[in-house]
């Protein structure tokens, strides 16, 4: 017996030992079947430390975490337990079944791999929400949303996007950081300065929140169809209530950064009515007054007055023409002086703009100023309406007469000829006088003229030497020289630009010939040299500041993208103002 009992613990020992020895390696999934929105975990486990772990690929699946290594080492009852763990985090990227490849690894010397895995991957599902995950609390709880007043607007019609932060009282903000800006394609667009905001309270899906405005804008739609207004995107530092509490019992927060974007928004713009549109109508809609004023109506010829047409109201005031006068031609018009008065809120344009003539009558007479004729499209009637002023009569009361328009004038004319009368004067015309002047000769010599120019030469000779001082240090200027050329090359860039405004692939192709010949002249590059970085660098070592800089490399960056985006009359103007002036600067601050 006893020899059998010993058999039997010998047996027990050796089954022990050949069971811990036994090397496992193996992978386990956290679930076989999940969502398409849902999270996999993949753990590799083994019981004994190796060498080159090799994962599969995950082909069907994005690695959104891992891997994470982990390892366990503890004795029980004297037995060693021991356990290595590889974790990766996975994010499907279509639904089907799916088989996720063995992983392989080396242990003393020998190769282990584990079983393929298959894994289920279905449509969304509703997630069951974490109430300890920082990410999923901050999502809850921080909403940005981008609110716009019409998305069904006529073409040219003001609308107005306000973006809005609205965060949870039970959540603390930080800092944001804007990420991404809006671009308003095909829309004519002023910011409203949102400066000084503060945090209002107010509801968000039916649940208290606090908002902040970060940003204001109205936009005119200068094309019809289906227009995109681009989101904007924050990257917001917050902390977020955790399930963990201080010694006070106070909730602890977490830290978590979280991107919110507004989304895209699409409008729908219509286009103006053509049923009843007047033939001179140039665009205008909103809600106008028509205003013709002259400063005189009675003066002398030579003097001078002002006619002003004006249109006042709420709409797109920057965005037409105003229309011309018509005078007659013994009236001497200068070009027009226009003037805008306008302000820009959530309603849109409201002010004036005006044409103010400067006119100069020539001869005496009543000059009438024919009517003007104003049309525009009302958006709250949704129809044309025509507005036209009086006509005015001007008096012209001193000055010599016209006598082309005389002669003109059948009123004024008389053919009836008359018999002539002789009288006993008839040859009095004949003079019976005369004057009679000196013959002695006169020198030449001795003339005012003679000494003037003798002299002349004289007084020409330090006039010739400043000259020629001045063009000798002109020619020696060899950097002024330069900068010379520079500004009549990129003038004359800039002038065969202006010529093209309103034809936008020609603008902007002399546009930004003029700014890079500009440069190349003024910095010695070549065109190959002008990456912006280069640019960058160059103008700052001329000791130009950033602000210039930035503005020259913003305006060939307008110039790039320009040909291949809608751009309206308005803003090819401000792109040429801007490059004017900016090469200005750029050559009062380069050294």
């Amino acid at each position: 017996m006893k020899l059998i009992k010993h058999v039997y613990i010998l047996l027990l020992i050796l089954t022990t030992s050949i069971v811990s020895a036994q090397v496992k390696f193996e992978a386990k999934a956290s679930k076989q079947k999940l969502g398409i929105n849902e999270r996999l975990r993949i753990d590799f486990q083994m019981n004994k430390d190796g060498d080159n772990f090799n994962p599969p690929s995950f082909s069907n699946f994005t690695v959104v975490g891992g891997p994470n290594q982990s390892v366990s080492n503890s004795w029980i009852n004297g037995v060693r337990t021991y356990k290595k763990t590889y974790s990766y985090f996975l994010a499907p990227k279509k639904r089907g079944n799916f088989t996720i490849k063995q992983a392989a690894i080396t242990i003393d010397g020998e190769t282990y791999k584990t079983l393929p895995l298959k894994i289920q991957v279905t449509g969304a599902v509703d997630k069951p929400k974490d109430p300890n995950d920082a990410s999923s609390i901050a999502s809850e709880n921080i909403h940005l949303v981008a609110e716009v007043s019409k998305a069904n607007p006529y073409l040219n019609e003001a609308i107005t996007v306000v973006y809005k932060l609205y965060v949870s009282p039970a959540i603390a903000v930080d800092n944001w950081n804007e990420i991404d800006s809006p671009r308003y394609n095909d829309f004519w667009s002023q910011n409203i300065n949102t400066q000084g905001q503060k945090v209002q309270n107010g509801t968000y899906n039916g649940k208290d929140y606090r908002f902040l405005i970060l940003r204001k804008a109205v936009l005119y739609p200068q094309k019809t169809g289906k227009l995109n207004i681009e989101p904007l995107s924050l990257d917001i530092a917050l902390r977020v209530p955790s399930n963990r509490r201080d010694i006070f019992g106070s909730l602890l927060m977490t830290r978590v950064n979280k991107t919110v974007s507004a989304g895209n928004k699409t409008i729908h713009v219509k286009p103006l009515p053509e049923a009843g549109k007047p033939v001179d109508f140039a665009g205008a809609v909103g809600d106008f007054k028509l205003d013709v004023i002259t400063s005189k109506r009675v003066l002398d010829a030579s003097e001078s007055f002002q006619i002003k047409v004006g249109v006042s109201g709420n709409g797109n005031l920057k965005l037409f023409k105003l229309p011309k006068i018509s005078l007659p031609s013994s009236l001497e018009v200068y070009e027009p002086e226009h003037k805008e008065q306008v302000k820009t809120n959530l309603s849109g344009m409201r002010g004036s703009i005006s044409d103010s003539y400067t006119v100069v009558p020539q001869y005496k007479g009543k000059y009438p100023i024919p009517s003007i004729s104003f049309s525009y499209f009302d958006l709250k009637t949704e129809s044309y309406k025509r507005l036209s002023s009086d006509e005015i009569v001007i008096d012209v009361l001193n000055g010599p007469t016209n006598n082309a328009d005389e002669a003109s004038d059948g009123n004024t004319t008389n053919n009836t000829k008359q018999r002539v009368v002789l009288n006993n004067d008839q040859f009095a015309f004949i003079k019976t006088k005369t004057d009679f002047i000196s013959t002695k000769p006169t020198y030449f010599f001795k003339t005012n003229l003679f000494w003037s120019l003798l002299l002349l030469p004289f007084l020409a000779i330090p006039l010739a030497i400043i000259v020629r001082n001045k063009k000798a240090s002109r020619d020696a200027d060899i950097y002024g020289n330069r900068v010379r050329k520079a500004d009549k090359l990129a003038k004359k860039y800039l002038s065969h630009a202006k010529k093209s405004l309103g034809k936008k692939e020609a603008f902007y192709i002399a546009l930004e010939k003029a700014l890079h010949n500009y440069l190349k002249a003024r910095l010695h590059i070549q065109t190959n040299d002008l990456s912006k970085d280069k640019i960058n660098s160059l103008l700052k070592e001329k000791q130009v500041d950033d602000v210039a800089i930035k503005d020259f490399i913003a305006i060939v960056e307008n110039c790039e993208l320009a040909r291949y985006t809608p751009i309206d009359i308005v803003t090819m103007q401000e792109d040429y103002k801007k490059a004017a002036e900016t090469i200005s600067l750029i050559d009062k601050q380069a050294r």
